[in-house]
């Protein structure tokens, strides 16, 4: 987060409704998010190996991940994430219109931050993102970019 209380978001979703809903409610937090979209998974890992066409693309604090993606979907997408050494410590938050139990237990398996069931309605999808924002963006202590990776053993 800079100094002018702006953060990087990178908000990984396919579906048009739910990309205007997740930024109007991000919109409305405190935090003033610049929110960075990708709307497949293959999108998602070039913007966060900055592969062309985004060489020069931010480093988000945190990234928003849809399961169902187009191309390469969501649990590809965790599981390359946390098993790259440069992206790993990167916290990923499931947003998910799923609230199977398996599709719950095999993102933690693959070290997901979090799994969030979406609210259907603005209201409810309005107080998960500011509860959301406070916890990550304000309470949370996250590794910065200057920050070294832990030696030895895997970073997770």
């Amino acid at each position: 987060m800079s100094d002018d209380n702006t953060v990087d978001i990178l908000l990984v979703e396919d579906n048009p409704g739910d990309i205007r809903l997740i930024t109007e409610a991000l919109e409305e937090t405190e935090v003033h998010p610049e929110i960075r979209y990708a709307r497949d998974g293959i999108e998602a890992m070039q913007f966060l190996r900055r592969e062309p066409p985004y060489e020069n693309a931010p480093k988000p604090a945190i990234v928003m991940l849809d399961l169902n993606l187009p191309k390469k979907d969501g649990r590809t997408v965790l599981g390359e994430i946390k098993s790259d050494q440069t992206l790993a410590l990167t916290p990923v938050i499931i947003l998910s219109g799923s609230d199977a139990p398996q599709d719950i237990c095999s993102c933690y398996a693959l070290h997901a931050n979090c799994y969030i069931v979406k609210p259907r309605d603005l209201l409810g999808l309005s107080a998960t993102m500011g509860s959301l924002i406070d916890f990550w963006l304000k309470r949370v202590k996250l590794p910065s970019d200057s920050g070294k990776h832990h030696s030895g053993g895997s970073v997770r």
